[in-house]
């Protein structure tokens, strides 16, 4: 996937605000289907094992539910929110969903990994759908649009253009210094290096209780639990 980060090597990798940028372009569209047929749109996203592409896509694209990996759903609390709205004279909803999120003490939707493969993710917005339109508390059509490979490519924005021309320029000092086995890192606004080693060992995932979660639930984001939002 696009990587918000690599390990504990870099803040941000190039890419990340670019695909960020297709879900925001994409949500924007999907919802005016759903404003105008008064529709449940689950967008599923890419994010295996951390929701950070599914977080930040929606708070910048204003969704109103957000499930990823890190903070399990319950299905209840979807139908709660739904009905919530639909009581408030707003039949619809967008719900962002990254391809690893599961529902609370279930597993993830995926295949089982063959020898040399990596698992594949597949099917985790139809589950959801499934399971809220057998809800009789739902009443609302609920359709699902998977975003998929469009997320890695397209026309990169100004961030990831100059991060990536920076990280270049980094990485051809490094060889001419003789320094291999070298990441190149963006710390805050500055570019350095970290050895490969330690940055591949840790897997940075979302705080559930972080910053960027809670200012997401302030604004009225849910994350299918049983948190007040």
């Amino acid at each position: 996937g696009i990587n918000a980060e690599y390990g504990d090597g870099t803040d941000v990798t190039f890419g990340f605000g670019t695909a960020v940028q297709t879900i925001v372009d994409a949500v924007d569209k999907i919802r005016d289907t759903a404003r105008s047929h008064d529709r449940v749109i689950i967008v599923e996203v890419m994010g295996r094992d951390a929701g950070w592409l599914a977080l930040y896509g929606a708070i910048a694209a204003t969704a109103d539910v957000c499930l990823i990996p890190e903070i399990p759903y319950s299905v209840s609390a979807i139908s709660r929110a739904i009905r919530r709205r639909a009581d408030a004279g707003r039949p619809f909803m967008i719900i962002l969903m990254a391809e690893g999120a599961k529902p609370i003490g279930g597993a993830e939707s995926a295949t089982e990994a063959k020898a040399g493969e990596m698992r594949r993710y597949t099917g985790a917005a139809n589950k959801l759908a499934d399971a809220l339109e057998a809800d009789p508390a739902v009443r609302t059509e609920v359709r699902v649009s998977v975003l998929g490979y469009i997320q890695r490519g397209g026309s990169p924005i100004q961030f990831d253009r100059i991060i990536g021309t920076r990280f270049g320029v980094a990485a051809v000092e490094l060889i001419a210094e003789g320094k291999f086995g070298e990441l190149v890192s963006l710390r805050g606004q500055d570019i350095t290096s970290v050895p490969i080693k330690s940055a591949s060992t840790l897997q940075k995932l979302v705080d559930p209780n972080g910053q960027l979660v809670q200012a997401a639930r302030t604004v009225g984001i849910c994350f299918g639990d049983e948190k007040a939002h």
